[in-house]
């Protein structure tokens, strides 16, 4: 999984390696088979829809202070 982000903390997880930097988009792989992202991901799920459970991409890239972009925005 990849996120991309305007700005991230100095020291990420170990799941999370920040594969390029350009011009400010900071991309940010995601190793969503490493243990401790598993249980990071059990405490953040919530009710997105009814009967739907998952975790918000904005709830997670909170609690790493990492600044997520959409980047399905229109310029």
């Amino acid at each position: 999984m990849k996120l991309y982000a305007t700005s991230i903390p100095q020291t990420l997880p170990s799941w999370a390696t920040v594969i390029s930097n350009n011009a400010g988009l900071i991309e940010v792989e995601i190793n969503d088979k490493d243990p401790a992202f598993h249980s990071i991901i059990e405490e953040l799920s919530t009710e997105i829809e009814p009967v739907i459970i998952g975790v918000k991409a904005g709830d997670l890239c909170q609690r790493f202070s990492i600044e997520m972009i959409d980047t399905n925005e229109e310029l």
